[in-house]
């Protein structure tokens, strides 16, 4: 017979826990918590519940179980056959291992001793403190509820006054009311130019579902030219209560000119988007196509971000080198494969190492979407769906980090 899983956690019930056993919280678990799960699961941050402590575990034990054996938790949705990547969350095998044992083993606390010294986490920067902080000019009032067509993005130009260029090795992108951003991207326009999301070098950072500030290695960082403004892009979803945003964005400058420059760039078929995207009423799997070729010199990719809205299914970044790649002999490679993309966690992926793209080499991006009424996030099946910046509409963007080699 037909049935249908209940969705969400399991209800957390009293646990009777052994005093002992060969892995124990203290010397074992608290550090695979730590290393793993703290990011989200603290206070003020995404997760549900805090994961500071013994007793803050115990009580969630079944739903870990749940969430560590079907690979849920930590969030992470890169196909593990193609590329390596720095910010992978996924826990190794001898971390699921030892959290299974120690479930399986009625979770004994162990001696206090053995507890690794707690973290100590920034209290309002994830990347530490800025050098400098810029806000929108004036706070912008979110409606209570979502009007005909939704709330229009909005613009926010903050001048610089920058009197000379400034490198930026890390920057982020912090909410005023985190409950009604969605997004906001934060855009670099130089003196005397008017605003192009598609130029590369023209994106600073962002902030959205499950994604990460800025953080670029030593030596490698994002030019601010002086005189340059910035313009913060800010998508707002109402949720029942009016309120007030202000949000900012920190940025900490590199401590010398760095070697690398790092440029930002969405692939997109940006001339035809409200015409090239137009999926059918019911399609199961609708697919889309987006490349750029770099035919001047050859580029090290540093990082990938797929981009799609709910009826978003799977993203592929694939190399197709022209004439075959000299070293590999390859005609095209996989670079990243999402295999099952997740609106609520758009993940940035960091290369382990900068991936080399010969002269001539085009980068394709492959998306499909799920416009059917199999998809439960759908909005509405019975509707054709056309690019949109609303959540209900659709886009399919595949942003990158990269450099050019040599730099010039």
């Amino acid at each position: 017979m037909p049935t249908t899983e209940v969705a969400g956690c399991f209800i957390g019930r009293v646990k009777e826990t052994k005093s002992e056993g060969k892995v124990t919280y203290s010397m074992h678990v608290s550090r695979i918590i730590q290393n793993r799960c703290q990011e989200c699961h603290r206070p003020v941050r995404i997760g549900p519940m805090a994961f500071m402590k013994y007793d803050d575990v115990v009580p969630w034990a079944d739903t870990i179980r749940e969430v560590v054996s079907e690979g849920r938790m930590p969030p992470w949705h890169a196909d593990p056959k193609h590329g390596k990547w720095s910010n992978d969350r996924r826990l190794k095998a001898e971390e699921k291992q030892a959290l299974l044992r120690w479930l399986d083993g009625g979770m004994p606390k162990g001696d206090a001793k053995d507890l690794p010294p707690a973290k100590k986490y920034p209290e309002d920067w994830q990347t530490g403190k800025p050098d400098v902080v810029f806000s929108m000019p004036k706070a912008f009032d979110v409606p209570a509820e979502t009007p005909k067509g939704g709330v229009k993005y909005q613009y926010f130009s903050i001048p610089t006054n920058f009197k000379e260029d400034r490198w930026v090795e890390r920057a982020e992108a912090r909410a005023g009311a985190a409950e009604v951003v969605h997004h906001i991207l934060v855009f670099i326009v130089p003196a005397g130019e008017m605003l192009r999301p598609d130029k590369p070098g023209s994106t600073l950072c962002g902030l959205a579902p499950g994604d990460m500030p800025m953080v670029l290695e030593p030596g490698t960082a994002k030019l601010i030219p002086a005189g340059a403004r910035l313009v913060m892009q800010m998508h707002y979803t109402p949720n029942g209560k009016a309120q007030s945003d202000r949000s900012s964005v920190g940025l900490i400058f590199a401590k010398k000119p760095p070697k690398i420059r790092v440029l930002t760039k969405p692939i997109l078929n940006e001339w035809f988007m409200s015409k090239w995207i137009s999926i059918p009423a019911g399609a199961e799997n609708f697919e889309m196509v987006a490349s750029h070729t770099f035919k001047d010199s050859d580029v090290r990719i540093v990082g990938f971000m797929p981009h799609m809205h709910l009826r978003g299914k799977d993203f592929v970044f694939k190399a197709v080198y022209g004439g075959g790649d000299d070293k590999t002999k390859k005609k095209e490679e996989t670079l990243l494969s999402v295999p099952r993309f997740d609106f609520n966690w758009q993940s940035v992926y960091r290369a382990e190492k900068p991936i080399l793209l010969p002269k001539g080499t085009k980068l394709q991006c492959v998306a499909h979407f799920d416009n059917s009424e199999k998809n439960p996030n759908n909005p509405d099946p019975t509707k054709r769906v056309y690019w949109g910046d609303q959540t209900w509409e659709e886009m399919m963007v595949g942003w990158i980090d990269y450099y050019v080699e040599p730099e010039e």
